[in-house]
């Protein structure tokens, strides 16, 4: 930081105008912006003190509050540079008045009052000639025009019977007695509905109105001629307050007023190319000024841009430091606005230039309003109640079923979309997928619950001074077909494992080592093959508004068409994605805020190509399949995978076939090249007995399966009833996380991490069946992938905690101290050089794209199916496992190499 001086700085043409800190300042831009639920938070005034020159800063902001589809930022631009010359206040306010009275920010316009009343006085002359009527008479009748009553009627006609000279009586009280009388009443103050607005102004502190006794003493000191004896500032002043009022009567919230709840953003300002003593800066001064002398906080936040820091005494800060100097300026501005000084609410920041573009990529598009509290909406008119009451039994059962309830315990929100259950739960109020089989599935939710109210117990015990996060796992937990008997669900099921190990970990730290953090999970379903998972993820949206210390989405399981649209939701209301296991290519271009940690079907397909290779099998025949009720072109892994073989084989593979029940495999018996299924785990047990129905004497001879196939075998029910004469390879995502690795690490001594993760799932208080205990289950591949991507979240937090509490006496943990932005920075900062040794393997994301490079791929190999005790072996790999190398070489593997 440094004192504000006025420094020339040579303009950078081409350069992204945020530099270092621009997303974090965005950030907390986009967090004002959002108004509390409950009162309303202090506003200061930015000014940005930018290089002359460089690109358009106003057009980055412009585009932060002006750029939403649908329910956008009340706000105004003005340009100081564009203004006429000798313009002043009154005209600086007569733009924002218009820009902002308008109907076109998707909610109702704000309705100025008071402001447009003072305005018009200041415009009124009652400089009259000789015969010219009285001064306060002609401002009386303009007054009665401006409220549309000055209309005099018709004289009255002479003559006439009774009946006729009734009625003209009474159309004349109508038409000008009556309206004479309100407005007499309503001007004098005595009526508090009528004559709200100019009681208003006898009340305010400026050119002391109770000198002028009445209101229209008063409007008479603000006329051209009469305001010549008053101080132009406090004029100024009093015009601004006005202003300020009818901006904080819009922004109230009555609840008989629904419409004022539907204001969720603050009023928003940006003056561009400020100059002290212009009148860009005097309307900060004077805004400034109000605020102290009135003590009344309103919903204007100011973003004044600039190339010259404020002349006022006020330290200007890096626009880096944004967060940490808007919350010290929070902490500071009540004995500030006390003592009246001149710079109170006054925030500079300087925005450098940067050296690389890289530090600006992904700047958020726009800012959308968020949608306002149901029952404020236009459309409910009060006979609503009467058809709730009515239709409300069968509106429950349609939205709610046995299983799917709404709770008033934990943090739960669902609905029954369809058959499914929706949403999400952080308790037993909700646990989902009540079908037969499913046991195991509702035990690991169970257990993360209980995980849950442990943490928050260990974070009370410590004081609150450890990191607090929660994580949302969003996975497919409903809509599968299933025997009684069959568990359906086994890769959710284990990346829900893998999430509370990692958790496990957390709560064996001792409460007394402040600088580890814990954990909370939200469990969320986004249905059968995330076919509901925009429901899903409009849920967490509000739950991300309302939990500070949700940071970022874990699982997805599936790379569908819609899991590419759930990520791109996300990455809109700003939540990381941390994918344990999708890999489709391209799956995560629409979000920013995205990082992979399972190897892309580029490279899986390129593991396929080099096994060939390394077995000297000269061609490849290709079945695929999509699921049911799925298409091609909505099954982005399948479709990418396919697509990705078809140009590492060329013409080497045969076109690929759609497998589908009754296609016959008759043309595959005895075939020496490579068998591949390309497909969906669910079809592979009718692709095996298609095999065994047209081929049990000859079977092909190099049978393979791409790592969706690993879900088939991580499932025992499906395993045993397997065809058992066909020996099966397939890719393996997690080949360094299987037990005999794990076990190999804790016996070398060599490799704590792993060494630890086997001690975890080893345990008997963790998982409802201790993995690679003797007799026991194997470790299941999603489990370390899982694991791996929690993991990551936690130290990157733990990392910026550190920062954060660096020489603080007190490091009492604060949610909002990080946000999900900088966490999903931070672990790319993390991962980033020589990447992050994972139990999975070693991962180094493209920050671009936050896909991995050379992630290691095993093929991994059963003698017989069905023959679920005996551990797959791997035999071929690719990629690195614990250090990095630029281009490792692929090769068949031995004891050394797994």
């Amino acid at each position: 930081m440094r004192e504000s001086t006025a420094q020339e700085q040579q303009p950078t043409p081409g350069r992204d105008p945020l530099p270092d800190g621009g997303l974090d300042f965005l950030a907390l831009l986009a967090r004002l912006l959002r108004r509390p639920r409950r009162g309303d938070r202090r506003l200061p005034v930015f000014w940005l003190v930018h290089p002359t020159g460089a690109a358009d800063l106003m057009s980055v902001l412009r585009r932060l509050v002006g750029q939403s589809p649908h329910r956008r930022v009340p706000h105004a631009v003005v340009d100081v540079r564009t203004l006429p010359e000798g313009a002043g206040l009154p005209a600086v306010l007569r733009e924002l008045h218009r820009q902002l009275c308008v109907e076109a920010f998707g909610a109702e316009r704000i309705r100025f009052r008071h402001y447009p009343l003072a305005d018009w006085l200041m415009q009124q002359s009652l400089t009259f000639g000789v015969e010219a009527e009285d001064g306060r008479s002609a401002l009386v009748r303009r007054l009665r025009d401006r409220r549309g009553q000055g209309m005099t009627g018709e004289p009255l006609a002479p003559g006439g019977d009774a009946a006729t000279v009734v009625s003209q009586v009474l159309f004349w009280l109508v038409r000008r007695a009556v309206p004479s009388v309100v407005f007499r009443i309503a001007v004098s103050g005595r009526l508090p509905v009528l004559g709200r607005p100019y009681s208003w102004f006898m009340r305010q502190q400026y050119l002391a109105p109770q000198q002028s006794v009445t209101f229209l003493g008063f409007a008479e000191r603000l006329t051209t001629g009469w305001r010549d004896g008053e101080q132009p500032d406090q004029v100024d002043k009093l015009l601004l307050h006005a202003f300020l009022e009818d901006l904080r009567q819009a922004y109230r919230r009555r609840p008989w007023r629904p419409s004022e709840w539907r204001r969720t953003t603050s009023v928003v300002l940006l003056l561009d190319h400020v100059v002290p003593g212009d009148q860009g800066h005097r309307l900060v001064r004077l805004l400034n000024d109000v605020r102290n002398e009135t003590g009344r906080n309103d919903p204007l936040l100011v973003l004044a841009v600039g190339a010259e820091p404020p002349p006022e005494p006020a330290v200007v800060t890096p626009l880096a430091d944004a967060e940490e100097a808007y919350d010290e300026w929070v902490e500071g501005v009540p004995e500030a606005r006390r003592l009246r000084r001149p710079a109170a609410w006054l925030l500079p920041l300087e925005v450098g230039v940067p050296d690389t573009g890289a530090q600006t990529r992904g700047a958020p598009r726009g800012f959308a309003a968020p949608d306002p509290p149901w029952w404020s909406r236009r459309f409910l008119p009060a006979g609503l109640c009467l058809v709730l009451l009515a239709a409300g039994g069968a509106w429950v059962g349609t939205r709610w079923g046995s299983g799917c309830l709404p709770s008033l315990s934990g943090q739960v929100k669902v609905e029954l979309v369809g058959s499914e259950c929706v949403g999400y739960s952080d308790s037993e109020a909700q646990v989902f997928n009540d079908d037969p089989g499913q046991d195991r599935l509702r035990a690991i939710q169970r257990r993360i619950f209980a995980q849950n109210r442990a943490a928050e117990r260990a974070w009370e015990r410590s004081g609150k001074r450890r990191p607090f996060l929660t994580l949302v796992y969003l996975g497919t937990l409903t809509g599968n077909p299933t025997r009684e008997d069959e568990e359906s669900y086994v890769s959710e099921r284990e990346e829900l494992e893998g999430m509370a190990t990692a958790r496990y970990a957390l709560l064996q730290i001792s409460a007394g080592a402040p600088g580890a953090a814990l954990l909370r999970i939200v469990v969320a379903n986004g249905g059968r093959q995330m076919r509901h998972a925009g429901p899903a993820v409009r849920m967490l949206a509000e739950l991300a508004r309302e939990d500070r210390t949700l940071l970022g989405v874990v699982g997805l399981v599936e790379s569908r068409r819609n899991t590419a649209e759930a990520i791109g939701e996300l990455n809109r209301v700003g939540l990381p994605v941390i994918a344990p296991n999708i890999s489709g290519d391209g799956i995560g271009s629409r979000s920013r805020l995205y990082i992979q940690v399972s190897a892309p079907n580029t490279e899986q397909a390129r593991l396929f190509h080099e096994y060939a290779r390394a077995r000297r099998l000269t061609d490849a025949h290709v079945y695929y399949t999509t699921g049911e009720g799925s298409s091609l072109a909505e099954d982005i892994y399948v479709s990418t995978l396919v697509a990705d073989l078809e140009q590492r084989f060329g013409d080497r593979l045969a076109r690929p076939v759609q497998w589908q029940p009754g296609t016959s495999m008759a043309r595959e018996c005895g075939y020496a090249g490579m068998l591949v299924f390309a497909g969906r785990w669910s079809e592979f047990d009718g692709f095996l007995r298609a095999l065994q129905r047209d081929c049990a004497n000859n079977p092909p001879r190099n049978l393979v399966g791409n790592d969706s196939v690993n879900r088939y075998m991580a499932n025992p029910q499906l395993r045993r009833s397997a065809p058992g004469n066909l020996p099966v390879t397939y890719v393996s995502k997690a080949s360094l996380a299987t037990c005999a690795v794990l076990r190999a690490a804790a016996s070398s001594g060599r490799d704590e991490p792993r060494a630890t993760f086997l001690r975890w799932i080893s345990s008997d208080d963790l998982l409802d069946r201790p993995r690679c205990t003797p007799g026991g289950d194997q470790v299941g591949e999603r489990v370390s992938l899982a694991y791996d991507a929690t993991t990551m979240v936690v130290r990157a937090v733990e990392s910026l905690a550190t920062r954060l509490h660096h020489g603080d006496d007190s490091p009492r943990w604060r949610p909002e101290a990080i946000n999900p932005v900088g966490m999903h920075a931070e672990v790319l900062r993390q991962i980033d050089g020589d990447g992050y040794r994972g139990i999975s393997g070693l991962l180094r994301v493209d920050v671009d794209t936050g896909v991995p490079a050379q992630k290691r791929l095993a093929m991994m190999r059963v003698e017989r199916v069905p023959d679920v005790a005996d551990e797959p072996v791997e035999v071929f790999h690719c990629g690195v496992a614990d250090t990095w190398r630029p281009d490792p070489p692929c090769a068949a593997s031995t004891p050394a190499t797994r």
